[in-house]
């Protein structure tokens, strides 16, 4: 919201419910103490996923859901180089609807030291 009022120009959150049905996506159990999700990069993968078909924002929802991988392993610890064309690569694997959760934590592994 702050950087709706603050940033000339950016799309404005269209559907909040996605944002925090991203949120708890990444920290589901199946039960107590035992995460659906067992790595850090199968976590940034299903909010990925998510953000890629649930539209976030009026516009750029791979740009924003490749973003958002990309900076929960890095809150996560985990050194993440990537390029322009993994990110491309990436977007476009998500995009075709085919991709799973292990797919895409794959991808995102290859981004990682």
């Amino acid at each position: 919201m702050i950087a709706e009022q603050r940033t000339p120009g950016d799309p404005p959150v269209t559907d909040y419910g996605a944002l925090v049905a991203g949120v708890a996506r990444h920290q589901a159990e199946v039960l107590p103490g035992v995460p659906v999700y067992d790595s850090p990069h199968a976590c940034a993968a299903s909010l990925l996923q998510l953000l890629m078909h649930v539209p976030a924002l009026e516009r750029s929802n791979a740009l924003f859901a490749s973003a958002v991988a990309y900076a929960y392993l890095v809150a996560g610890g985990v050194k993440v180089v990537t390029s322009p064309e993994q990110v491309r690569d990436l977007a476009r694997l998500v995009k075709t609807g085919d991709a799973t959760v292990d797919d895409i934590a794959r991808e995102l592994r290859q981004w990682s030291l």
